[in-house]
């Protein structure tokens, strides 16, 4: 008799289906896992032995073989122990064959027999909603399962409560999704003083998601700044938190019972390597990019990363993907995020202030910034200077707005783009709008594309930052209230560029 079992196998954020077939025949006693296992689930045999002894369940003196099918997909991790153990147990008819043969399983086994949390479960439940099949995974996987709400999540604590489950003895409860609450405005926009140009900006990033850079001498406020994005943030949508959540478990970052609203706001070294932003290693693993999807990508001190990690980000800021090509593995990782970037003018950084400046002053900006090359500098729409703020201003009060009222704001310019780019697939805030979308609804009015080509023609603004200040404008005019784009709208979306034009 072969009983059959499923789980997954992972492929970026695909999940593929795997067949656990189990055979018990007659011959040499022996427990073998063959369909190309890697050393993690060829042990899996010693922890389900062990797990089983653990129930007083003793394995035949028979040849017991387990086939991963298909044979040519190579499997790895320890997530394979539940559904060896499930289909070999329906296999000696302890389980009913067809329960077995009805549930996606994935889970480690310790040698007592109690099932650990492993990595994928939100994947795997999407995977088990796709073939109509039921989710047994551990019970400290089943809050981020349960998300998936196509397809019934067991959580079991062990493999006993497993047999008592399927046997009808004490039947398990479908697992209920677990939320994860925080508090994003920790860090309120109040704190900052001064620099109300830069939380201008700030505020245009949030509510159209343009790619930002501040360059300012040290200690002037832009990593302060940087820290305060999450606050103005809307949360995710279900569909955005399941996008996230799903690189997140691969990832194993969904450790807390449930999955989070809240945007993920990532802020690697600058001495990370190209696999750690990128995503690459053992397994084509996601990296800081696809860990920031529709989240905040922070990059302070950006002229200090190594030139070949910034130009790998020039192709996914445009795409929102990114494709980890291995020798063993090809796989597209989505990677939508908002690229916050902090940069000193020079290496010491103090290339404003005449008293503190070196001696090489301007040639060590231009030698520090052109770092940074043309084509990912053209990449960000929003380069605004942070000046230093003086010793007499850090001792007023708070003013201005808090983060409260910038993120009412920014939610409202956001609810404006999801109904604009209702009728239009891919296309969720106006940074993303291009060709047609883009002249439907970025089109200036007379005064506002005469401003526009005279400055292009000043500045010598290239075809993408011609484009670029046409998505600003849009973003202005919603945070405005404005169904047109006018001509105080292009004229602060250009402000961003001439800035940028005089400082690099």
């Amino acid at each position: 008799m072969v009983a059959r079992a499923y789980t997954v196998a992972f492929e970026g954020v695909e999940a593929r289906t795997v067949e656990v077939q189990c055979a018990v025949s007659p011959g040499t006693p022996g427990f073998s896992i063959v369909g190309l296992p890697d050393k993690a689930v060829s042990e899996a045999r010693d922890r389900v032995r062990s797990a089983l002894n653990a129930l007083s369940i003793a394995l035949p003196s028979k040849r017991i073989t387990v086939n991963l099918a298909p044979a040519d997909l190579p499997k790895e991790g320890s997530h394979f122990d539940l559904p060896i153990a499930l289909s070999l147990l329906a296999a000696l008819e302890i389980l009913p064959a067809d329960a077995a043969e009805s549930t996606v399983a994935l889970g480690e086994l310790s040698l007592d027999g109690l099932l650990m949390p492993v990595l994928g479960a939100l994947p795997a439940a999407m995977a088990a909603a796709e073939a109509d099949r039921a989710l047994l995974c551990p019970r400290a996987s089943g809050p981020e399962a349960a998300w998936v709400g196509g397809a019934q999540v067991i959580g079991a604590a062990s493999l006993g409560d497993v047999v008592r489950h399927y046997t009808g003895q004490a039947p398990i409860p479908p697992a209920e999704p677990g939320e994860i609450t925080g508090d994003p405005s920790a860090r309120d926009l109040r704190d900052v003083k001064g620099q109300e140009r830069a939380k201008r900006a700030l505020e245009i990033a949030a509510a159209g998601r343009h790619h930002m850079l501040m360059i300012g001498t040290p200690g002037s406020g832009k990593s302060m700044l940087a820290a305060r994005m999450p606050g103005l943030l809307p949360p995710l949508t279900p569909v955005e938190a399941l996008e996230t959540s799903m690189i997140h478990s691969l990832a194993g970052l969904l450790d807390e019972g449930g999955i989070s609203r809240l945007r993920p706001f990532r802020e690697p070294h600058h001495t990370a390597s190209m696999a750690a932003i990128v995503g690459g290693g053992k397994g084509a693993k996601p990296g800081e990019i696809s860990l920031a999807h529709n989240g905040v990508l922070f990059l302070d001190e950006l002229p200090e990363f190594p030139r070949a990690v910034l130009e790998t980000l020039r192709q996914p800021v445009e795409t929102g993907e990114v494709m980890v090509a291995r020798a063993n593995a090809h796989v597209r990782y989505p990677c939508r995020f908002l690229l916050l970037a902090a940069a000193n003018p020079c290496r010491c950084g103090y290339l404003s202030d005449p008293a503190r400046a070196c001696g090489r002053a301007p040639a060590c900006g231009e030698d520090y910034l052109g770092r940074i090359s043309g084509p990912l500098m053209d990449r960000f729409d929003l380069r605004v200077e942070v000046p230093p703020v003086a010793f007499a201003d850090l001792d007023l009060p708070a003013s201005g707005e808090g983060s409260a009222e910038v993120a009412a704001r920014v939610a409202r310019a956001r609810e404006v783009q999801v109904a604009r780019f209702a009728g239009h697939p891919g296309l969720r805030q106006n940074a993303d709008a291009e060709g047609k979308a883009l002249d439907e609804v970025a089109t200036p009015d007379a005064e506002g594309r005469e401003v526009l080509t005279r400055v292009a023609e000043r500045i010598g603004l290239s075809a993408r930052g011609y484009h670029r200040v046409l998505r600003v404008a849009r973003t202005i005019a919603d945070l405005d209230g404005s169904d047109a784009v006018r001509r105080p709208h292009v004229a602060e979306a250009v402000s961003y560029r001439i800035v940028s034009a005089k400082a690099v």
